[in-house]
């Protein structure tokens, strides 16, 4: 397992309970996954390293967590050196990499989303406007912070001087987009190269504060599944818009294998794609995976074969699971590292936490080392059952500063006993 967040440390729990008990080594993991996993001190966007340790423990299959080494080519490097890798090429990881490349490939696949223009410099930027609120995406990585959405011109003037003028995320240009109204909505599909399979649907939480006000972060919270997106219509929405996008790419020579993320918006006229992620997303990873009842390591392995998902069938446990992440002080502009981390030995079953940004001190006491720290996430038969679990147990869990939403889920939370 290449990463070391609160998605790889799910991952690690969801690979960790395939009846094949598979050894698990991570790199380089953080104090929780230490715990659950053997780590190694290497980095994960170290490429050569990555590609050292995975040859040295004669590694069967190397999944791939974060964006940043997908986009660099490591799935490139462990392939040329004959191992086995869940995760897409560099070429095909353009999709998160470069936001122009994204909408290019969406409007080839006849994929639905948001009017655009591509510019280089702010007053092009801000030509292109022709309505506000209007969103701006740096057109690379950004860590889900290079989304600016502008209600006004001043705000639109002073994002694009952040992103064209300042270089803030190291970005050249930027993509102005028509703002979308509706519901937002999470779809990961795997993917072998030929079809796209979905996960359960998700919601995340993109702002700092409840009611969706303050900056984007990384992620607050999730749940999954989100009551209007059953199986059947989760189907649907990866009929348009996941494998038109797989069947583009192979048109180009690009095959796609690994895990496409689709971030939707659910708009009045059906859903229109927000961006496509390359990997497993974070937090709704830690919100769907505790719910998958289907052996993630069979599934990721048939991934890396060109038709491997074919028949495959995804097992699901009835449960809602709500996720919420506990932040540093300061995040997302700041964090705060070293404040010891108390309460994570009296926490009741049936809760699961995944470690984000941890460490462990000199005197072996669990402390931050992050913007988000930890996640809890909690199962119920509805969701108000799942959050009052996920709630219960984030309010055992102390340190300085720890900042977290209160709405997870709370649009979905219905009483006690009634299914949603």
């Amino acid at each position: 397992m290449v990463g070391g967040g609160g998605r790889e440390h799910a991952l690690v729990h969801a690979l960790a309970r395939s009846p094949r008990q598979p050894e698990i080594v991570c790199a380089p993991g953080n104090a929780g996954i230490a715990a659950d996993a053997r780590v190694l001190e290497v980095g994960a966007e170290d490429i050569e390293g990555i590609v050292a340790a995975a040859t040295a423990e004669r590694a069967d299959l190397v999944v791939i967590g974060p964006e940043a080494p997908l986009v660099a080519g490591l799935a490139d490097a462990l392939t040329a050196a004959g191992t086995r890798v869940f995760g897409p090429t560099k070429a095909a990881a353009r999709l998160e990499g470069s936001k122009a490349f994204c909408k290019e490939i969406m409007g080839a696949a006849g994929v639905p989303t948001a009017v655009y223009k591509v510019v280089q410099d702010a007053q092009a930027g801000l030509d292109a406007i022709e309505r506000y609120p209007v969103v701006i995406k740096a057109d690379g990585l950004a860590a889900g912070k290079g989304v600016i959405i502008a209600a006004d011109e001043h705000e639109a003037r002073e994002a694009l001087h952040q992103l064209l003028v300042e270089r803030r995320f190291d970005t050249t240009q930027v993509v102005v987009e028509e703002y979308l109204e509706g519901e937002e909505l999470s779809l990961l599909a795997l993917c072998d190269a030929e079809r796209a399979i979905p996960l359960a649907s998700a919601q995340d939480y993109k702002r700092i504060f409840d009611g969706d006000r303050g900056p984007n972060t990384g992620g607050m919270g999730s749940y999954s599944p989100v009551p209007s997106v059953d199986d059947a219509r989760a189907r649907e929405i990866c009929a348009a818009v996941h494998q038109p996008v797989l069947d583009e790419l192979a048109r180009r020579g690009i095959p796609f294998q690994g895990m496409l993320y689709a971030g939707l918006m659910m708009t009045a006229d059906g859903p229109r794609v927000l961006e496509f992620n390359v990997r497993f997303g974070d937090p709704e990873t830690q919100a769907i995976l505790p719910r998958l009842r289907s052996d993630l390591l069979s599934l990721l392995e048939a991934a890396t074969v060109p038709g491997g998902l074919g028949g495959v069938e995804l097992e699901w446990a009835p449960d809602m699971a709500v996720s919420v992440v506990l932040a540093s002080a300061g995040y997302p502009a700041s964090s705060s590292s070293g404040d010891v981390i108390t309460g994570l030995d009296r926490l009741p079953p049936g809760v699961q936490v995944t470690h984000a940004g941890t460490a462990l001190n000199s005197d072996g006491q669990v402390v931050t080392a992050g913007g988000r720290v930890l996640n809890v996430t909690g199962l119920g038969a509805d969701a108000a059952s799942a959050r009052e679990a996920a709630y219960a147990a984030a309010d055992m869990i102390e340190f300085d500063g720890k900042q977290l939403r209160r709405d997870i889920a709370l649009r979905v939370a219905q009483p006690a006993g009634v299914r949603p």
